[in-house]
């Protein structure tokens, strides 16, 4: 079954509902949203595009990239989301690994793929080839599509190498969908999904079930994340749910706290992406309420694997509150959980070893790359790379990516449990933690800070609340740490910083 055709049974229930707006401007209701798509998708096919190729969308978020990325699916295309804060030859590398047919790009971004080389056909939504698919025939109907066909390659946000891309099918997206529905939030006609992170990556991937509910889909005028624009687009539509990124909720949050706003109209605010501090949540919740939902998940399980409810965001009445509040929550409906070692056996209950998941929200494998596929699938289970334990009650706690893993002097430090501590002192605002080689130890802890806090302030924090041996050795001070598009930050580069000296 092809996804879109969610899209086109919404149009033909309830045409006249309202679907896509720009800040407050109605762009299109539901008739004319699928309108658009059946356009585009005709003008797609005349141009020779057929089932199972890539179509890319290199825009800023805006109504026409949804109807682009429904257009798509309407050809039986696959889309192939770039973010649009990456460089031209990054996008180029995506667009040549994935074999892209035609890209489709917002102002001031078709200028950066040509600099970078590509050679391939270049849709500006603002130019007359555009405006010539809004006025192509239409197709009758979406191309049909096996529920396992590929419908979306996402690439993975490249901080440790080469961005990978995902294989995700109409399967995947369906069982996305509905997960939401029973693990997350419910949607209705009267909600409001805000596209405040990128459409290339979480945020985009709630798109669906929202379509599917026929609520409204709002793009902000400044087309990213402005905390003012989000409180002001809030009391507008009301009953507003979004994606954001734990750096996004603590954003918000100080925002709010300085300007006194209070978060009218938001439901739901679902935030993943990165480790969310114990000490931020905590802050979020108290001055926003009850309208954080966690979610868990990867490019290659996308938003499936975990989820921590509004209630056990905001509880405090159960006795392990604190470290529910820690956790990332239990198993979504479509997937199974484990506790494995690195070969993928099941360890007991309650140890310490890599997160494992599978069901149909799992990738099939990697975009031609079998090498990959095979070290991280394994007997279907997907192994995530991050290192967490599960409780008897099910609730899964992350404490780090395997990699991050830190081994000094044969025990090990989990560069979560040292920030943690780092972030309760009032003056930082941001920390991360790395090991670094050591001749004697094998490895030693060092704290990356944002804030004025003295190191010996620091040691003292540390010695009052963890073990010696995972104290940092050093505290290195920077202006902010650095971070991919996505807002995680690039442990790599602070590597590479320890490498260089500094």
């Amino acid at each position: 079954m092809n996804i879109g055709l969610w899209l086109a049974r919404q149009a033909q229930l309830n045409g006249g509902s309202p679907a896509l707006f720009l800040g407050r401007e109605l762009v299109a209701d539901y008739a004319a949203f699928h309108g658009h798509a059946a356009r585009v998708a005709g003008w797609l096919i005349a141009q020779g595009v057929q089932s199972d190729d890539r179509v890319a969308i290199f825009m800023k978020n805006c109504p026409d990239y949804l109807i682009v990325k429904y257009a798509i699916w309407y050809a039986g295309a696959a889309a192939v989301p770039i973010n649009a804060k990456l460089h031209g030859r990054e996008a180029a590398y995506i667009l040549g690994n994935s074999g892209t047919r035609i890209t489709f790009t917002s102002p001031g971004l078709t200028a950066a793929l040509h600099d970078a080389g590509v050679q391939g056909q270049v849709v500006d939504i603002t130019g007359a080839d555009y405006a010539a698919a809004l006025e192509h025939d239409p197709v009758a109907a979406p191309v049909q599509r096996d529920p396992g066909d590929l419908a979306w390659l996402f690439y993975t946000s490249g901080t440790t190498g080469k961005s990978k891309g995902v294989m995700i099918t109409h399967r995947m997206l369906m069982g996305v969908s509905l997960a939401y529905g029973t693990d997350v939030d419910r949607v209705s006609p009267e909600d409001t999904i805000l596209y405040a992170a990128p459409m290339s990556h979480g945020a985009g991937l709630y798109n669906m079930v929202h379509v599917l509910a026929g609520a409204r889909h709002v793009c902000p005028v400044s087309g990213g994340f402005d905390e003012a624009e989000i409180f002001d687009l809030a009391r507008r539509f009301g009953r507003v749910q979004m994606f954001a990124a734990p750096t996004m909720v603590k954003r918000m949050t100080d925002v709010a706290r300085a300007t006194g706003e209070t978060g009218e109209g938001l439901r739901t605010v679902v935030y993943a992406g990165g480790p969310m501090y114990l000490a931020d949540i905590i802050e979020a919740v108290d001055h926003f309420g009850s309208v954080f939902v966690q979610i868990y998940g990867q490019g290659e399980c996308p938003m499936g694997i975990t989820a921590l409810s509004r209630r056990d965001v905001t509880d405090r009445t159960h006795p392990r509150w604190s470290e529910r509040l820690a956790s990332v929550g239990r198993a979504q409906s479509p997937v199974e959980l484990r506790i494995g070692d690195a070969d993928g056996k099941l360890l007991p209950e309650g140890s310490h070893g890599e997160i494992m998941v599978r069901g149909d929200v799992v990738m099939p494998g990697y975009w031609q790359n079998p090498e990959a596929t095979a070290k991280t699938l394994k007997d279907g289970w997907l192994m995530t790379g991050d290192v967490g334990f599960m409780d008897t009650d099910g609730y899964v706690t992350l404490q780090d990516r395997s990699k991050d893993l830190i081994i000094t002097g044969g025990s090990n430090v989990y560069p979560r449990e040292v920030e943690e501590v780092l972030l309760t002192h009032p003056k930082i605002s941001e920390a991360s933690v790395v090991g670094r080689p050591h001749t004697e130890w094998g490895e030693e802890v060092v704290a990356f800070i944002v804030g004025d806090a003295s190191p010996d302030e620091l040691d003292q924090l540390c010695i009052l609340n963890i073990a010696r041996f995972k104290r940092p050795k050093d505290y290195v001070r920077l202006d902010e740490l650095p971070k991919n598009n996505y807002g995680k930050v690039l442990k790599t580069e602070l590597r590479r910083m320890l490498g260089q000296g500094r």
